[in-house]
């Protein structure tokens, strides 16, 4: 008998998702088309470079190893070309660097936007890959407790880094003050995020600076112009505008703001 009777089981977890396959290979060959490009642009470049006995300098040379970069759609297998550089010496060697798949690369871009996201939504640290593999499949990538930590630990320094940007440099016409309360992370008492935000004389929108506190008080409001006035931010806007909470307005009539304006039309002084 030639008929083939095996009869595979269905693997516990298993997705039967034949679009999301069809999706990931549509993408594995748009970024090889792509990174592929990007290679024949940098060996344009580089066609004027020639060794003494006339051969090209720089050629294509083989691919680097597959690896698995993480996507909004699931693991996505990706491959880079290599080039090799013939006359390199060891003071200089001329390196193919791609944009696309930078060479540490495991995740895109929407996918490092969405773990801070989760996080703030309230997912424990511990429940990062059965949220992740909820949304990306069973394939998720293996964040376990201590490397949603370590990431922790590199967004406070990334936000450390923003709060201290020089501003001198910065000028805004309008600003929007404002409070938020957010209760992410199921804290038992919302906090309160004063929020300022710009707009520059081309009309781009900018966050400024933002604090966090237990409520829209004078006092915090005034700590965060003061704070935004002493790295840098000099030139007042025209005009600021705000609700009718009494903290901004009772911060911005010392000096830390120009006459302002308020969303109900009210100027202070």
């Amino acid at each position: 008998m030639t008929e083939n009777r095996v009869v595979a089981l269905r693997q516990k977890g298993a997705i039967d998702d034949p679009l999301t396959e069809i999706l990931r290979a549509g993408a594995r060959r748009l970024i090889a088309q792509a990174v592929e490009a990007e290679l024949e642009t940098f060996l344009v470049s580089t066609v004027d470079l020639v060794l003494p006995d006339g051969r090209q300098r720089v050629v294509r040379h083989g691919h680097d190893p597959v690896r698995e970069i993480q996507t909004g759609i699931g693991p996505v297998e990706v491959q880079k070309p290599k080039a090799r550089d013939r006359g390199a010496t060891a003071a200089a060697r001329i390196r193919f660097t791609s944009n696309i798949l930078p060479k540490w690369a495991r995740r895109t871009k929407s996918l490092d936007a969405l773990l801070p996201v989760l996080y703030l939504r309230g997912i424990s640290a511990g429940d990062f890959q059965e949220a992740l593999a909820a949304l990306l499949g069973k394939d998720a990538p293996n964040l376990s407790a201590a490397v949603i930590g370590r990431l922790k630990s590199e967004w406070e320094d990334e936000y450390r880094q923003w709060q201290k940007r020089d501003l001198s440099a910065r000028h805004y016409v309008y600003v929007w003050a404002d409070g938020v309360y957010l209760q992410a992370r199921m804290e038992p008492q919302a906090e309160c995020m004063l929020v300022l935000m710009g707009a520059t004389p081309e009309g781009r929108k900018e966050l400024i600076g933002f604090q966090t506190g237990m409520r829209e008080s004078g006092q915090s409001w005034k700590e965060l112009l003061v704070d935004l006035k002493a790295r840098g931010l000099v030139v007042a806007p025209q005009v600021a505008i705000g609700d009718g909470a009494l903290g901004f307005w009772k911060a911005s009539t010392k000096r830390s703001l120009p006459p302002v304006t308020n969303d109900a039309g009210c100027t202070r002084h």
